[in-house]
């Protein structure tokens, strides 16, 4: 039989190099990883010149250059989206990590301003404040368009069960809705923001188209109201027309009465009432006695 040849097996232990070779769970005999291949994170001391000065900086070195610029926002002085950050001449991006990029211990990082990313940032800003402010300002809006409702629903009420309102109160109503509608119109937005303007714009002209309908039924109302003025009076002077002619006419009839008398020398005699004849006898005859009341007590 042929005879297998062994080859010498790497030392594990002893010699210069010792501990350079390591056993495996499956008796596997590998290299032994130091400790820049070790996945155990460790902390690395990094120095940073921004200007002329020099920052020292003490960092995971599996941190992303976007938690160090955060880290330096307070020593330099500028907001960490305003930096840029160069290693070996090159911008690394905020999303790399530094070991992957080889930043080692005690390496050197220049940190410059980057004024195209501060302009971004500052109009974004401006964004930002503008969409709080419009969306403050149709908070508002709301709340006063809220208060104006009561007032149409309290019209409305009034108006309904047949009651009147004055026309100057509906129209200053109209008023104060349509101010309130062009400040919704000066708003400009976008997103959100827009629907919900959208939505109040809806909602004033809803009440104004409310209160036009409310101002015909209240006009049609004052002019029934006029009308029902108007008869009353005339009914009256009508009375009061038909009283004068009837005693003129009386007084007309008079005078040549008192002319026929006074010609024939006969007191004249005029019955201006009718009077009623009673028998005194029936009404004796009639009458029951009455008993007395009180027992009355009679002395000598």
């Amino acid at each position: 039989m042929m005879k297998m040849k062994t080859g010498s097996s790497p030392s594990v232990s002893g010699g210069s190099s010792g501990n350079e070779w390591e056993y495996r769970p499956g008796g596997m005999v590998v290299q032994r990883r130091t400790d820049q291949n070790s996945e155990v994170p460790r902390v690395i001391r990094i120095r940073v010149k921004y200007g002329s000065v020099y920052h020292e900086i003490n960092i995971n070195s599996q941190s992303t250059f976007g938690e160090l610029k955060k880290m330096l926002s307070d020593q330099v002085g500028l907001h960490h989206e305003d930096m840029k950050v160069l290693y070996k001449d090159k911008e690394r991006d905020s999303k790399m990590f530094l070991d992957l990029c080889g930043v080692k211990d005690r390496s050197k990082l220049v940190v410059k301003e980057d004024p195209i990313s501060q302009e971004k940032r500052l109009l974004e800003k401006r964004k930002t404040a503008a969409i709080d402010k419009a969306s403050k300002s149709i908070s508002d809006i709301s709340l006063e368009v809220d208060r104006l409702a009561g007032q149409v629903s309290a019209f409305e009420t009034v108006i309904n069960k047949g009651g009147k309102v004055e026309e100057k109160s509906l129209v200053n109503l109209i008023e104060m809705l349509m101010n309130q509608l062009l400040r919704l119109d000066a708003i400009m937005a976008d997103g959100d923001v827009k629907l919900k303007r959208k939505m109040q714009v809806q909602r004033v002209q809803k009440y104004v188209e409310a209160l036009d309908v409310l101002k015909v039924k209240n006009s049609a109302k004052k002019v029934e109201i006029n009308k029902s003025v108007r008869h009353k009076p005339q009914t009256q002077t009508q009375f009061k027309q038909r009283d004068l002619l009837s005693f003129v006419e009386e007084e007309e009839e008079e005078q040549p009465r008192n002319s026929n008398a006074s010609s024939s020398g006969t007191p004249a005699v005029v019955t201006t009432t009718k009077w009623e004849m009673f028998d005194s006898a029936k009404a004796a005859e009639t009458a029951k006695p009455v008993p007395p009341r009180f027992k009355w007590e009679f002395f000598d």
